[in-house]
């Protein structure tokens, strides 16, 4: 990828390079039409090579286009920042409810859920099977 950008900006040079040395003729560039500058006072006008003014109006051109597109997305950019406001208060909420809710509310509720650990060793006469007369299904063993 690195590569191909490195050629694609070296053709660009090459392309613009070409461009100046074909248009040096020096142009007059007027900011106003046919002498109208004279009523405002002042010279309206400035000699520059054409090049100049080609990549100065491709310059131009392109920071009205980025003016114009920036202007043009704002109503986008500002509903993605009352989303991302919304989605950070949504999750400050899931939070707060699963750490109110994950907690028990009472001490006894907290023994009943508390794991089942065996610190007494199984007695000797204990077997794998039910109890005679209990409703317990048989291990198929």
């Amino acid at each position: 990828m690195r590569f191909i950008r490195l050629l694609f900006v070296a053709l660009l040079a090459i392309v613009l390079i070409a461009v100046a040395l074909a248009n040096r003729q020096v142009v007059t560039l007027s900011a106003f039409p046919a002498n109208f500058g004279q009523f405002l006072g002042g010279t309206w006008s400035v000699n520059l090579p054409l090049f100049f003014v080609i990549f100065l109006a491709f310059a131009v051109g392109m920071l009205a286009g980025l003016v114009w597109e920036y202007l043009r997305e704002a109503h986008i950019r500002r509903e993605a920042r009352q989303r991302s406001a919304e989605v950070a208060r949504l999750e400050n909420e899931v939070g707060g409810l699963r750490h109110r809710h994950a907690a028990p509310r009472d001490e006894v509720l907290a023994i009943l859920d508390r794991p089942k650990t065996s610190t007494t060793p199984p007695r000797s006469g204990a077997s794998a099977q039910p109890a005679p007369g209990t409703s317990l299904p048989a291990s198929s063993r």
